[in-house]
Order: C-alpha cells, then sequence, then structure tokens
C-alpha cells in the first residue's frame, strides 16, 4: 500500500489531507513539532477507520538532522513513501519596521527551509523508487504578497521558485513537484480575527465566503493522484477568486 508523508498535519489544512489521503487509500505518517499538537485531537482515529495504517513522527521539520532521522524511520515503518506534502508553517507578523530578526528568521527555517530538509531527503527516496508526488503548500501571500508578512510571503514566495526547481530537478525520474497557493481558508487562526477583519476579507473574495480545508485538501488529492501524472511544476491558486 502506498504512504503519504505529512508535515504539519495535527490540525487545520495538514489534518484535512491526512484524512483525505488516508480516504484515498494511503497509509499516512503524521507530523508535528510535538505530541502537544495532537492532544483534544481525534485526526488518528478517524484515519485508521479509512483502514489504512497511520503513526506520528514527532520532530521538527525545520532541523535538517532530525528531517533525515525521521525520513528514514518514516521508509523504514511503511516501505515506501509515495506522496510528501509540505504543510508546516507558521507565522509571525508584523510590519517591516517593527519585525525583530527573531520574527523573521524563525518563519523563514519552519516555513522555508523545511521544505528543503523535507524534499531533499523524501526525493532521495523517490528517485531509488522512480516515483513520486511532492505537493507544496504556498499561499496567495506569495504571489501577491501580504502588509504585515514579510516573512511569511518571502517564504511561500521561495516555495514557488523551490517546487519549479524540484519538479526539472526530479521530473525524469518519474517525480512530480506541484504546489497549492490557498487564499482566506477558515481555520482556529482565521477563528480569531475580529468582525470587521473578517468582512474586509471577504470584500475581497468573488466568492464571498472563506474557504474550507477540505477544499484545499481534495486539490492535493487530485495532485496526487494518477490523474495528475502529467502536472508539474504548477502552482494552482485555491482563493475563491482573491484578487483576479
Amino acid at each position: 500500500m502506498a504512504t503519504a508523508f505529512i508535515t504539519g498535519s495535527a490540525r487545520g489544512i495538514g489534518a484535512a489531507i491526512a484524512l483525505r489521503l488516508a480516504s484515498d487509500g494511503y497509509n499516512i505518517a503524521l507530523n508535528d513539532i510535538s505530541e502537544a499538537m495532537f492532544e483534544n485531537n481525534d485526526i488518528e482515529e478517524k484515519i485508521k477507520a479509512e483502514g489504512v495504517e497511520v503513526e506520528k513522527f514527532i520532530f521538527d521539520v525545520s532541523s535538517y538532522a532530525q528531517a533525515e532521522e525521521n525520513v528514514k524511520a518514516v521508509k523504514a515503518r511503511f516501505g515506501t513513501i509515495d506522496v510528501l506534502v509540505n504543510n508546516a508553517g507558521i507565522t509571525r507578523d508584523g510590519l517591516m519596521a517593527r519585525m525583530s530578526e527573531e520574527q523573521y528568521d524563525t518563519v523563514i527555517a519552519v516555513n522555508q527551509k523545511s521544505v528543503f530538509n523535507m524534499s531533499k531527503f523524501v526525493g532521495s527516496v523517490m528517485m531509488r523508487q522512480k516515483s513520486g508526488r511532492i505537493i507544496n503548500l504556498a499561499s496567495v501571500a506569495g504571489v501577491y504578497g501580504n502588509p504585515g508578512q514579510i516573512n511569511y510571503s518571502a517564504t511561500k514566495a521561495a516555495i514557488i521558485g523551490m517546487t519549479k526547481t524540484v519538479a526539472k530537478e526530479l521530473g525524469s525520474r518519474g517525480i512530480t513537484c506541484n504546489a497549492v497557493a490557498p487564499g482566506f481558508i477558515k481555520t482556529p487562526m482565521t477563528d480569531k480575527l475580529t468582525d470587521a477583519q473578517k468582512e474586509a476579507m471577504i470584500n475581497q473574495i468573488a466568492m464571498k465566503r472563506y474557504g474550507e480545508v477540505e477544499e484545499i485538501a481534495g486539490v492535493v488529492s487530485f495532485l496526487a493522484s494518477k490523474d495528475a501524472s502529467y502536472v508539474t511544476g504548477q502552482v494552482i491558486e485555491i482563493s475563491g477568486g482573491l484578487m483576479m
């Protein structure tokens, strides 16, 4: 049975992707930075209910050494790694003039370097298999920029460039690499916004609503499927018509 490895998958978009790929028949390797991220969370039980195997791998994806060690562990546990979803990401927002070096560097490490770490080590597994799908979570912030998010926007723009480069480097080995760029998606993060902030965001969207995490997962499912076997190096915006 094929295996999907999803980083940052304890909750939110990552958990929705893990559950959707489980329903597609993949064994699932979950990841997050701490066991606490999985507390009060039934993602493992939901995945098991799909009749597939699941295991958590707790590590920091921004660490080169930890990424290398845990990719080996996932390969040993499941035998193959057929899909990698680079979903892990954080925000440390602030206007550029007020942003600290720590705010900038932390977001770069978690959001951007993790994609290099994971793509390098999982890519090596996929090269030996001569097949695989790498799917990266970018953002509309990486396409259009976003005030107060110079660090986050920089990482997501970088991920778009990394996606195209990996697609070119690994394509001859039967490996595709694509990105999805979500817009405003309903998550615990957006739930914290004020009503005025939510209204201002929704007014920018042609469909006049937030996206759902399942709508991101559906596009990831397509990119992981055989129907997308000739799709690579692409960035698919999932934003309900934001910024058209």
